[in-house]
């Protein structure tokens, strides 16, 4: 869906009433999945302040969000990219595949260009560094919870100017592995390639990032987000 188009799927639960008879706004479940505890418990302590907002679950892990999402009727889960099991990129795509109306948040310390692109691929609904303020954090996930898209602006603008990924799957495999300095015998043999085949992937990715060499070339890609 575009930015101001209404999600789809599982619909918040309805609200409920005052005893007068006055209406009250089911809160919104949300989901904070970050592999540092500290990290975790300051944004729960953040948004538990939100009378709109409802924490009711936590997860240290990918695989453990996933699971927390189908058993808590989460609306919005806030996840970070760097995690164990399953990084925040895959866990949003697993959580878009199944379909229950949960909408992802990125909220990260990498604030790359081509994490941006990545993440709204997998079907993420949102964007953000971690440096963002708890205020607009919190209305970033009403708006989310509405059916809105919000993204960081600054990494918006830096999206646009870097450009899309312009590696294939196969220059990222043999850029991974570069960039950990593996050289192109290791990496032929890691990938069950050919030296050759390698020498050639090598090439094409050093002139797409415009790099010098496959060490600048890797360091480019890794830094851009494209890995």
């Amino acid at each position: 869906p575009g930015p101001d188009q209404p999600r789809t799927g599982r619909h918040r639960r309805a609200p409920g009433h005052r005893p007068g008879g006055e209406p009250v706004s089911a809160p919104i479940r949300v989901l904070i999945a970050d592999d540092q505890a500290l990290v975790r418990g300051a944004l729960a302590t953040l948004l538990g302040l939100e009378p709109d907002i409802d924490v009711v679950a936590q997860a240290g892990t990918g695989r453990e969000a996933v699971a927390l999402v189908r058993e808590r009727a989460v609306d919005v889960a806030l996840l970070d990219i760097d995690m164990p099991d399953m990084d925040g990129l895959a866990t949003t795509a697993a959580l878009t595949a199944m379909g229950t109306g949960c909408r992802s948040l990125i909220v990260t310390t990498f604030g790359r260009p081509g994490y941006l692109s990545r993440a709204l691929e997998a079907g993420a609904a949102g964007f953000l560094v971690k440096d963002t303020p708890p205020e607009e954090l919190a209305e970033a996930i009403r708006k989310i919870a509405a059916g809105l898209r919000v993204i960081d602006p600054t990494l918006a603008q830096e999206s646009v100017i870097v450009g899309p990924n312009p590696l294939t799957d196969r220059e990222k495999d043999v850029l991974r592995l570069a960039v950990r300095g593996a050289d192109a015998h290791d990496i032929a043999e890691a990938l069950h390639l050919g030296a050759g085949t390698v020498r050639n992937y090598l090439s094409s990715a050093i002139a797409k990032t415009h790099a010098r060499n496959r060490t600048e070339a890797a360091r480019t890609a890794e830094t851009n987000g494209w890995l």
